[in-house]
């Protein structure tokens, strides 16, 4: 698949992932506050409740005095009046005399008169109405007396001595449930100055944020009005406890996005490395093909009878195949190299080895070579204590890959140092050259496998880009660190540390 293609493709998903988390927090903060929307007028319903019915119950008590008072009064006051009605009517009744029932106690007799029709009945109605009038009269002066005796004596009355406190609490408890509120809570009373008149726990002493608020009996103008106020400890838990169906998918979301971003990264890894393992592919065909063009034609040249009765010609044409046969078992090497990082983990076998001696002898390998071009090596092995666990086979190929890279990549004159020295535990390895050295951008990607640096017009640097990535994990199988440092036009360093053996 082409990079446009899949840079197509990641743009549209990456935007179809985003809309679809906008959304899912766009509906989560809706809900949530829609929920906590709910929860406030719940609490604000139930804390006027509260307040109306502690004044209905105080006004009651007042009615219920009232009644009980003027109930009393009349009472007396008919009993008063039929006392002295029944003095001033009492005939006085002498010895002898005969009394006659009928004529003390008489019956009054009701009778409806058929002479006067209408008017009887409107009579009736008006004597009705005037009782009710009366009695409407009497009601009304009834709660005025009581409206009058209620604001009078409630004006300058402590609060303690017109609200019970265990009775606001277990009616604030029953409010609340009725309203769908089942989570814990703290209240308090308060006067107009913010001053603590009760707490339901001595320790909720101070209300923060989130506190609900209502005034005591709310149908008084009073100047020192009370507040309630409550609070709840765990209404963001509640909150989030009623997203707890949406939170997850939320995640699920995220969880996928990252997911996707991840497979994106690794297709774009493995198209690049799929590039870079072609070009090496390609290149080791063309490498492969001059040695074995070579190899077949000095065969062919061999098969003459007249090469063999030339000495000269016959010795040329045998170093020629014995030169080509390293070429081609130097790329077999590479091809071996190449097969390491398929591995999951290299088979190496540890022995103990002097530092010092593996580099000499790689030294004493390498400097034909280096000598050729016109160069040279100084070796400074300062380090008091050279002896490490490693492989000889592949730690030899790292040094003789770091040296052969700075050849590589080297001017006339080239001069190799190569350092050795000890901090605490560990045994470090500098190689150093005087070459074209590496620009910035590039040296965050010099150990990744095949990758190779541009290096502009020079067209006689031949590689397959495996020889760092390839030093990199070798001495990162050591438990070792490589590092590099370089700047163009004046040379590169690269630094290994490695363990070395207790002394």
């Amino acid at each position: 698949m082409k990079k446009t293609r899949i840079w197509v493709l990641a743009f549209i998903m990456t935007m179809a992932f985003v809309g679809l988390v906008i959304l899912q927090v766009t509906y989560l903060y809706e809900t949530s506050t829609n929920i906590e929307n709910d929860f406030d007028n719940n609490v604000n319903r139930s804390l006027y409740q509260v307040s109306k019915s502690i004044e209905e119950v105080e006004v009651k008590r007042y009615l219920d005095e009232t009644i009980h008072n003027y109930t009393h009064r009349k009472v007396a006051n008919e009993i008063e009046k039929l006392t002295l009605d029944s003095i001033s009517h009492v005939e006085p009744i002498t010895l002898g005399d005969t009394i006659d029932i009928n004529q003390t106690l008489k019956v009054p007799k009701v009778s409806l008169s058929e002479r006067h029709g209408l008017g009887s009945i409107q009579g009736a109605s008006e004597n009705l109405y005037n009782q009710y009038k009366e009695k409407f009269y009497q009601s009304k002066a009834l709660l005025d007396q009581v409206a009058l005796r209620w604001m009078k004596e409630t004006s300058g009355q402590p609060l303690k001595e017109r609200l019970n406190y265990a009775d606001l609490k277990q009616l604030l408890k029953t409010e609340l449930e009725n309203n769908k509120i089942f989570i814990p809570y703290h209240f308090c009373v308060v006067d107009k100055n913010g001053q603590t008149l009760y707490v339901c726990h001595e320790k909720d002493s101070i209300f923060g944020a989130g506190v609900y608020q209502q005034g005591l009996f709310p149908s008084e103008n009073a100047s020192n009005p009370y507040y309630i106020k409550v609070v709840f400890p765990t209404k963001r838990s509640f909150i989030i406890k009623s997203l707890s169906l949406l939170v997850p998918s939320l995640l699920l979301i995220v969880i996928l996005l990252i997911i996707f971003i991840y497979t994106i990264f690794v297709i774009f890894r493995q198209t690049n490395l799929s590039i870079m393992k072609n070009d090496f592919m390609n290149n080791m065909t063309h490498e492969l093909k001059t040695p074995i063009s070579t190899i077949s034609l000095a065969s062919q040249m061999l098969q003459d009878p007249l090469v063999g009765k030339t000495p000269d010609k016959l010795k040329y044409i045998s170093n020629v195949v014995a030169d080509e046969t390293k070429r081609l078992r130097f790329l077999v090497d590479k091809v071996l190299q190449m097969t390491i990082f398929e591995r999951e983990k290299q088979m190496m076998k540890f022995v103990e080895l002097d530092a010092h001696e593996l580099i000499m002898s790689s030294i004493a390998n390498f400097s034909l070579k280096v000598e050729s071009k016109g160069g040279k090596i100084l070796p400074e092995l300062h380090a008091e204590h050279p002896w490490i666990m490693a492989d000889e086979v592949h730690f030899t190929n790292v040094i003789f890959n770091l040296m052969e890279n700075a050849l590589k990549y080297s001017r006339e004159n080239l001069v190799l140092e190569i350092k050795t020295w000890n901090e605490r535990d560990k045994l470090f390895i500098s190689i150093q050259d005087n070459g074209i050295g590496i620009k910035k951008e590039h040296l965050g990607r010099i150990f990744e496998k095949f990758y190779r640096v541009p290096t502009g017009n020079v067209h006689n640097v031949k590689g397959f880009g495996l020889g760092l990535s390839y030093v990199k994990k070798i001495v990162n199988d050591h438990k070792g660190i490589i590092r590099v440092e370089s700047e163009p036009n004046i040379g590169t360093k690269f630094i290994i540390s490695i363990p070395t053996l207790k002394q």
